[in-house]
């Protein structure tokens, strides 16, 4: 891979329990990934990655499901729950949000590090527009990253070792990889070497 891994595509637990880093990607709808997810056991692999303290990395819809709940088309559909909050379609002159643009990096961000000036590519009709986890004294708060498509909404998230973009790394070019292999970078396997 051009940002310094190499990849499996995999659904196997145990390949996935033992790798370094996790992707979720997301394409489609907010309930059809929850239901596809969970109807393999994905929620539980990501459960048991983050309490062991291996990253995940969620793009896209991968990102919406992690809320607690999504609304699409007027339906509610309940997420993953990582988070709180509700993912809902963007107000804005021209949905979907489709192309580059610019992103507010979080301060002290590791995803974002040496990147604060760059265009990332978007594809989405959906997304979280609040945060809603209140600080915690024994955590460390979480880094937000946010855009503005018609309304402020996060582009990105970083909570301990679960990370996540609304945009497309894998579509944003230079500025995509130099993202992926910040996010490489923070794995365990890395940071000893």
């Amino acid at each position: 891979m051009a940002a310094g891994a190499d990849v499996l595509i995999t659904s196997h637990h145990g390949d996935l329990l033992g790798a370094d880093g996790v992707v979720l990607p997301g394409v489609g709808a907010f309930d059809a990934c929850v239901k596809a997810l969970r109807s393999v056991g994905g929620d539980q692999v990501i459960d048991t990655r983050l309490a062991g303290g291996l990253p995940v990395l969620a793009i896209c819809v991968g990102m919406q499901i992690l809320f607690s709940s999504g609304i699409e088309h007027g339906i509610t559909s309940e997420g993953l729950a990582q988070w709180p909050g509700e993912v809902t379609e963007l107000i804005a002159p021209v949905v979907p949000h489709m192309g580059w643009n610019t992103v507010e990096a979080a301060p002290r961000s590791r995803l974002f590090q040496g990147l604060e000036n760059e265009r990332f590519y978007f594809v989405h009709s959906y997304a979280a527009k609040t945060w809603d986890l209140p600080p915690s004294e024994r955590l460390a708060p979480p880094l937000l990253t946010w855009s503005r498509h018609g309304e402020r909404f996060l582009a990105a998230v970083e909570n301990g070792v679960l990370s996540s973009t609304q945009f497309h790394p894998e579509k944003s070019g230079r500025a995509g990889i130099a993202l992926l292999r910040n996010w490489i970078a923070t794995f365990p396997s890395r940071r000893e070497k």
